[in-house]
């Protein structure tokens, strides 16, 4: 097994609107459960930074950037959608492969076990 990566984030706010109140709530919610220790957070208020957002050309809030690892990526809006969000993060394609799969297993012959060699 590899070992896990760092991420670096920057979560762009515009005071304590709804929206950039949710978006955090969420964040933090989805940080602790999937990145628990292996993330860095930095919330940046856009009314009190502005040269901040335009040195990085945000032009909505609240977005998330993602810094590092590469490639930067950044996500726009309250965060609620959490399988966009673990996309836009990077999350490891076969950690999404293997939940999907289950997933599918699970719909197609619902809760019995699947054992090898049945016919």
């Amino acid at each position: 097994m590899s070992a896990r990566k760092t991420y670096i984030l920057k979560l762009y706010v515009a005071g304590n609107t709804p929206n950039s109140m949710r978006a955090l709530k969420t964040l933090h919610n989805i940080l602790e459960t999937e990145f628990r220790g292996v993330y860095a957070l930095k919330v940046i208020d856009v009314l009190k930074n502005p040269q901040l957002a335009e040195e990085d050309k945000i032009l909505a809030t609240p977005t998330l950037a993602k810094i590092l690892p590469p490639p930067v990526r950044r996500i726009i809006g309250d965060l609620s959608d959490r399988e966009r969000v673990l996309i836009g993060l990077d999350l490891l394609y076969d950690e999404l492969a293997e939940s999907e799969l289950a997933s599918s297993l699970k719909k197609a012959f619902g809760d019995e076990d699947i054992e090898e060699g049945d016919s």
